[in-house]
Protein backbone atom coordinates (compact mmCIF):
# COMPACT_ATOMS: atom_id res chain seq x y z
CA UNK A 1 0.00 0.00 0.00
CA UNK A 2 1.00 3.67 -0.56
CA UNK A 3 2.04 5.22 2.25
CA UNK A 4 -1.17 7.35 3.17
CA UNK A 5 -3.10 3.79 2.57
CA UNK A 6 -0.65 2.41 5.26
CA UNK A 7 -1.43 4.80 7.75
CA UNK A 8 -4.77 5.22 7.25
CA UNK A 9 -4.67 1.23 8.12
CA UNK A 10 -2.78 1.55 10.90
CA UNK A 11 -5.09 4.18 12.41
CA UNK A 12 -7.74 1.82 11.61
CA UNK A 13 -6.25 -1.03 13.50
CA UNK A 14 -5.61 0.76 16.31
CA UNK A 15 -9.41 1.98 16.33
CA UNK A 16 -10.17 -1.50 16.20
CA UNK A 17 -7.60 -2.78 18.83
CA UNK A 18 -9.03 0.12 21.66
CA UNK A 19 -12.41 -0.90 20.50
CA UNK A 20 -12.01 -4.24 21.36
CA UNK A 21 -10.59 -3.74 24.81
CA UNK A 22 -13.30 -1.10 25.40
CA UNK A 23 -16.56 -3.46 24.87
CA UNK A 24 -15.09 -6.79 25.60
CA UNK A 25 -14.73 -4.83 29.12
CA UNK A 26 -17.87 -2.98 29.54
CA UNK A 27 -20.15 -3.76 26.53
CA UNK A 28 -21.84 -0.56 27.33
CA UNK A 29 -19.41 2.05 27.27
CA UNK A 30 -19.69 4.68 25.08
CA UNK A 31 -18.34 5.17 21.18
CA UNK A 32 -16.30 8.19 22.54
CA UNK A 33 -14.49 5.75 25.12
CA UNK A 34 -13.34 4.36 22.12
CA UNK A 35 -12.08 7.60 20.73
CA UNK A 36 -10.08 8.36 23.79
CA UNK A 37 -8.54 5.14 24.53
CA UNK A 38 -7.55 4.75 20.52
CA UNK A 39 -6.07 8.89 20.99
CA UNK A 40 -8.40 9.79 17.93
CA UNK A 41 -11.19 12.68 17.92
CA UNK A 42 -14.32 11.62 17.43
CA UNK A 43 -14.84 12.65 14.23
CA UNK A 44 -11.81 10.23 12.96
CA UNK A 45 -13.72 7.69 14.27
CA UNK A 46 -16.91 8.71 12.77
CA UNK A 47 -15.22 8.97 9.53
CA UNK A 48 -14.89 5.21 9.16
CA UNK A 49 -17.76 3.77 11.65
CA UNK A 50 -21.32 4.91 11.25
CA UNK A 51 -21.87 4.22 15.23
CA UNK A 52 -21.46 1.98 17.69
CA UNK A 53 -23.17 -1.21 16.12
CA UNK A 54 -21.44 -0.68 13.00
CA UNK A 55 -18.09 -0.42 14.97
CA UNK A 56 -19.45 -4.04 17.02
CA UNK A 57 -20.14 -5.64 13.73
CA UNK A 58 -17.17 -5.08 12.72
CA UNK A 59 -15.05 -6.24 15.32
CA UNK A 60 -17.25 -9.70 15.69
CA UNK A 61 -16.72 -10.18 11.83
CA UNK A 62 -12.78 -10.13 12.30
CA UNK A 63 -13.36 -12.63 15.12
CA UNK A 64 -15.21 -14.70 12.64
CA UNK A 65 -12.37 -14.56 9.85
CA UNK A 66 -9.74 -15.87 12.31
CA UNK A 67 -12.09 -18.68 13.01
CA UNK A 68 -12.70 -19.19 9.46
CA UNK A 69 -9.28 -19.61 9.17
CA UNK A 70 -7.95 -21.04 11.23
CA UNK A 71 -10.97 -24.12 10.81
CA UNK A 72 -9.51 -23.84 6.96
CA UNK A 73 -5.99 -24.45 7.84
CA UNK A 74 -7.28 -27.58 9.99
CA UNK A 75 -9.26 -28.85 7.12
CA UNK A 76 -5.95 -28.57 4.93
CA UNK A 77 -4.18 -30.89 7.36
CA UNK A 78 -4.05 -34.48 5.68
CA UNK A 79 -2.40 -36.12 8.78
CA UNK A 80 -4.47 -37.59 11.54
CA UNK A 81 -7.76 -35.59 12.49
CA UNK A 82 -7.08 -35.87 15.88
CA UNK A 83 -3.88 -33.71 15.96
CA UNK A 84 -5.90 -31.24 13.28
CA UNK A 85 -9.18 -30.97 15.75
CA UNK A 86 -6.61 -30.24 18.73
CA UNK A 87 -4.55 -28.17 16.78
CA UNK A 88 -7.73 -26.03 15.39
CA UNK A 89 -9.01 -26.17 19.60
CA UNK A 90 -5.69 -24.75 20.82
CA UNK A 91 -5.47 -21.88 18.09
CA UNK A 92 -8.93 -20.55 18.53
CA UNK A 93 -8.31 -20.55 21.85
CA UNK A 94 -4.54 -18.40 21.73
CA UNK A 95 -6.58 -16.26 19.57
CA UNK A 96 -9.59 -15.44 21.85
CA UNK A 97 -12.32 -14.13 19.59
CA UNK A 98 -14.94 -16.63 22.23
CA UNK A 99 -14.28 -12.81 24.06
CA UNK A 100 -16.64 -10.98 22.00
CA UNK A 101 -19.06 -13.70 21.77
CA UNK A 102 -19.56 -13.99 25.88
CA UNK A 103 -19.45 -10.03 25.69
CA UNK A 104 -21.57 -8.89 22.97
CA UNK A 105 -23.92 -11.32 21.82
CA UNK A 106 -27.25 -9.88 22.58
CA UNK A 107 -25.70 -5.80 22.41
CA UNK A 108 -25.98 -5.12 18.73
CA UNK A 109 -27.96 -6.39 15.41
CA UNK A 110 -25.71 -8.44 13.58
CA UNK A 111 -26.61 -7.72 9.42
CA UNK A 112 -26.80 -10.48 6.79
CA UNK A 113 -23.18 -10.08 5.88
CA UNK A 114 -22.87 -11.30 9.68
CA UNK A 115 -24.91 -14.14 9.52
CA UNK A 116 -23.41 -15.38 6.58
CA UNK A 117 -20.23 -15.39 7.54
CA UNK A 118 -21.27 -16.81 10.87
CA UNK A 119 -22.60 -20.14 8.91
CA UNK A 120 -19.82 -20.54 7.11
CA UNK A 121 -17.55 -20.55 10.70
CA UNK A 122 -20.10 -23.02 12.26
CA UNK A 123 -20.27 -25.05 8.92
CA UNK A 124 -16.45 -25.28 8.67
CA UNK A 125 -16.22 -26.11 12.36
CA UNK A 126 -18.40 -28.46 11.55
CA UNK A 127 -16.16 -30.57 9.32
CA UNK A 128 -13.28 -30.40 11.39
CA UNK A 129 -15.83 -32.13 14.21
CA UNK A 130 -16.89 -34.72 11.91
CA UNK A 131 -13.52 -35.76 10.17
CA UNK A 132 -12.44 -36.20 14.38
CA UNK A 133 -15.44 -37.96 14.68
CA UNK A 134 -15.37 -39.90 11.66
CA UNK A 135 -11.73 -41.13 12.86
CA UNK A 136 -12.99 -42.51 15.92
CA UNK A 137 -10.78 -39.89 17.84
CA UNK A 138 -13.90 -38.18 20.28
CA UNK A 139 -15.93 -39.72 22.68
CA UNK A 140 -19.48 -40.92 22.16
CA UNK A 141 -22.61 -38.29 22.49
CA UNK A 142 -20.60 -35.40 21.04
CA UNK A 143 -21.84 -32.50 18.79
CA UNK A 144 -19.92 -29.74 17.18
CA UNK A 145 -22.21 -27.25 19.14
CA UNK A 146 -20.17 -28.74 22.38
CA UNK A 147 -16.78 -26.60 21.00
CA UNK A 148 -18.57 -23.40 20.97
CA UNK A 149 -19.34 -24.07 25.16
CA UNK A 150 -15.89 -25.32 25.53
CA UNK A 151 -14.69 -22.04 23.56
CA UNK A 152 -16.95 -19.64 26.04
CA UNK A 153 -16.02 -21.56 28.96
CA UNK A 154 -12.29 -20.92 28.42
CA UNK A 155 -12.73 -17.18 27.08
CA UNK A 156 -14.23 -16.24 30.61
CA UNK A 157 -11.45 -17.56 32.37
CA UNK A 158 -8.93 -14.58 33.26
CA UNK A 159 -6.04 -14.66 35.92
CA UNK A 160 -3.35 -12.09 36.33
CA UNK A 161 -2.02 -10.90 33.18
CA UNK A 162 -2.01 -11.31 29.75
CA UNK A 163 0.19 -13.86 29.84
CA UNK A 164 -1.03 -15.74 33.18
CA UNK A 165 -4.45 -15.94 31.61
CA UNK A 166 -3.09 -17.36 28.34
CA UNK A 167 -0.95 -20.23 30.53
CA UNK A 168 -4.59 -21.13 32.31
CA UNK A 169 -6.61 -21.25 29.19
CA UNK A 170 -4.36 -23.65 28.08
CA UNK A 171 -4.01 -25.53 31.39
CA UNK A 172 -8.03 -26.08 31.01
CA UNK A 173 -7.96 -26.98 27.25
CA UNK A 174 -5.82 -29.69 27.70
CA UNK A 175 -7.93 -31.05 30.10
CA UNK A 176 -10.74 -31.04 28.35
CA UNK A 177 -8.79 -32.10 25.56
CA UNK A 178 -8.18 -35.60 27.25
CA UNK A 179 -12.03 -35.43 28.13
CA UNK A 180 -12.81 -35.53 24.60
CA UNK A 181 -10.27 -37.93 23.51
CA UNK A 182 -11.78 -40.43 26.20
CA UNK A 183 -13.22 -42.90 23.37
CA UNK A 184 -14.53 -45.25 26.18
CA UNK A 185 -16.08 -42.95 28.39
CA UNK A 186 -20.10 -43.25 28.24
CA UNK A 187 -21.99 -40.15 26.53
CA UNK A 188 -22.09 -36.54 28.12
CA UNK A 189 -25.49 -36.65 30.21
CA UNK A 190 -27.85 -34.21 28.37
CA UNK A 191 -28.27 -33.31 24.96
CA UNK A 192 -25.80 -31.02 23.32
CA UNK A 193 -26.63 -27.55 23.16
CA UNK A 194 -28.87 -27.10 19.60
CA UNK A 195 -27.70 -24.40 17.14
CA UNK A 196 -31.36 -22.65 17.76
CA UNK A 197 -30.27 -21.92 21.45
CA UNK A 198 -26.75 -20.43 20.79
CA UNK A 199 -27.72 -18.24 17.55
CA UNK A 200 -30.95 -16.91 20.06
CA UNK A 201 -28.03 -15.42 22.12
CA UNK A 202 -27.56 -12.99 19.87
CA UNK A 203 -30.83 -11.94 19.37
CA UNK A 204 -31.13 -7.97 21.10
Amino acid sequence: MSGRRAQAARNDQVILDAARAVFVADPGAPISAVAERAGVGISALYRRYAGKEDLLRRLCSDGLKTFTAEAEAALAEEGDPWSAFAGFMRRVVDADVHSLTINLAGTFTPDEHLHREAARASDLATRVFDRAVQAGALRPGLDATDMSMIFEQLAALHLGDEERTSQIRRRYLALMLDALRLTTAPSPPGPAPSAEEINRRWIV
